[in-house]
């Protein structure tokens, strides 16, 4: 359909509440996924949620691949999640460096400390509803991607704004281990239909 202009951090659509998604059948939201599946791609996101392209809805994408910040070994499908809810973290935590397609240009990434377990219940674009419970960097997209839909910005996360580095840093001198780092997390992917 189209590529969509990101909203930057600051902006306060990036705030507002995000309303659930009622009918499964719209044209409405069928081209609201297909727009933000083309704007991650362009963008070359491995995340993105709709108020991110100005849509105040529950609705975020995935899909970790290689990208021009992204040196991931393997590729995982696109994934849609509507009206998610995650139903467990994991205690066990990992610090990765992340970056925001809200940020101008991908220009800051900084460290963030996350659960490296996820497990989300959500519905596909067909309305069925399943739960999917993952580590790795899946699980660490999922968590950024549903904290876009609470309202809570990626800085926000940041654990040491003294330890954030611009993009051209972070692919000089970070991107490698800490994509090595991501890697390493074996990626167990557990779905299933509800």
């Amino acid at each position: 359909m189209a590529v969509k202009t990101i909203i930057e951090i600051g902006h306060p659509v990036l705030k507002l509440q995000n309303k659930p998604i009622v009918d499964f059948k719209s044209i409405k939201l069928a081209k609201l996924v297909t727009n933000l599946k083309d704007t991650m791609k362009a963008v070359g996101l491995i995340g993105i949620a709709a108020h991110q392209i100005g849509e105040n809805y529950q609705v975020f994408l995935t899909q970790p691949r290689k990208t021009n910040t992204r040196n991931l070994g393997k590729s995982d499908i696109l994934r849609v999640y509507i009206n998610p809810q995650i139903t467990h973290l994991s205690k066990e935590t990992n610090l990765i460096y992340e970056g925001c397609g809200c940020v101008p240009n991908l220009s800051i990434f900084g460290p963030v400390i996350r659960p490296e377990e996820v497990e989300i219940e959500a519905f596909n674009l067909k309305g069925k509803k399943f739960r999917l419970r993952c580590n790795g960097i899946l699980a660490r997209v999922i968590q950024h991607e549903y904290d876009h839909l609470q309202g809570i910005e990626f800085l926000e996360k940041v654990t040491n704004n003294r330890k954030m580095i611009s993009w051209k840093h972070y692919l000089e001198d970070i991107r490698n281990s800490n994509e090595q780092k991501a890697a390493s997390l074996t990626t167990k992917i557990e779905f299933k239909k509800l």
